[in-house]
């Protein structure tokens, strides 16, 4: 059986671990969270390290995508240069290739993304496959970048200012510690209450809401309209949360694992350890050819309301 651990900055009361058959080979996959004690997450890394058949970072970003642009997010390369053996990812990866596809099954196989509908993603630079993808299909965008990460009142509202901005800014964002600009730890179970107040407006303007689920939470106002939330990484808890806030449905762009969708960077460290190559040697195309064998396809729950 193989093994596949993710080390996440975030709270450790969202652990889990399940055994899943993939393509007939069984794979043990754990999550465990460091209530963002980066120390501990570093120390964590190096007791799996050459144990386990890959690993994966979560609670944290080390790469953000902005076209054929790399941005390396420094607490994120530190924590992946603490594994010296064995693959680790971020999920930036399969964010490239499987939430782009993902959106392009909701268009043609469902009615909850089409043109002109209103969407809003709370984060996009952490996301851009998935921002260009919404774009390219012709949905309505609001970037939401300034409003929810800077506190700027200012919708972004084409991927060509979305570039531009992100390669302003992020050549700075990238040298900040990563818990002035992501929650960690115990702030992925809290709202920020004060942005909910003032930029609620812009969810509920929208028909379906986008992009990491932690953001959304923390900054999701009550009583929603029954929008669509595109995301992933929730658990039953996270369910009834969107329940209770008016949510219509919730589509993650990983697969249920008993009453949990995992993290991306979870997801691509299986896969990873399914390719059995070097991290180097694995292409957009690799992850795309396995994703068809393994018929990964959106999951989607609609809320009785």
């Amino acid at each position: 059986m193989k093994r596949v651990v993710s080390v996440s900055l975030g709270s450790s009361s969202r652990d889990h671990k399940v055994v899943v058959d993939l393509l007939g080979e069984e794979i043990e996959i754990a999550r465990r969270g460091t209530d963002g004690d980066f120390d501990r997450a570093l120390e964590m890394l190096g007791e799996l390290d050459g144990k386990v058949d890959a690993i994966g970072l979560g609670g944290i970003d080390v790469y953000l995508f902005v076209r054929q642009k790399r941005y390396a997010i420094r607490d994120g390369l530190k924590l992946m240069e603490a594994v010296k053996n064995t693959p680790v990812v971020d999920g930036s990866g399969l964010k490239n290739t499987l939430e782009r596809e993902v959106v392009r099954v909701l268009a043609e196989e469902t009615g909850l993304l089409k043109k002109g509908v209103r969407v809003l993603m709370v984060s996009s630079v952490d996301r851009f496959g998935m921002a260009e993808a919404l774009s390219e299909m012709g949905c309505d965008v609001t970037y939401g970048d300034l409003i929810f990460t800077a506190g700027i009142p200012y919708a972004i509202k084409t991927v060509e200012e979305l570039e531009e901005i992100a390669n302003r800014i992020l050549p700075e964002i990238i040298k900040m510690p990563f818990h002035m600009i992501y929650p960690t730890g115990k702030k992925q179970e809290s709202q920020d209450e004060d942005k909910v107040r003032k930029f609620a407006r812009f969810y509920h303007d929208a028909e379906v809401i986008a992009g990491d689920f932690h953001l959304i939470r923390r900054f999701m106002p009550a009583e929603m309209d029954s929008q669509t939330i595109l995301t992933n990484t929730t658990t039953w808890n996270d369910i009834d949360f969107l329940r209770q806030k008016g949510a219509g449905a919730l589509v993650t762009t990983t697969p249920e694992y008993e009453g949990r969708s995992f993290g991306t960077n979870v997801m691509e460290a299986a896969l990873v350890a399914m390719l059995g190559k070097q991290l180097s040697e694995i292409t957009a195309e690799d992850y795309l050819d396995l994703l068809g064998r393994l018929k990964f396809k959106p999951r989607i729950l609609y809320f009785k309301t």
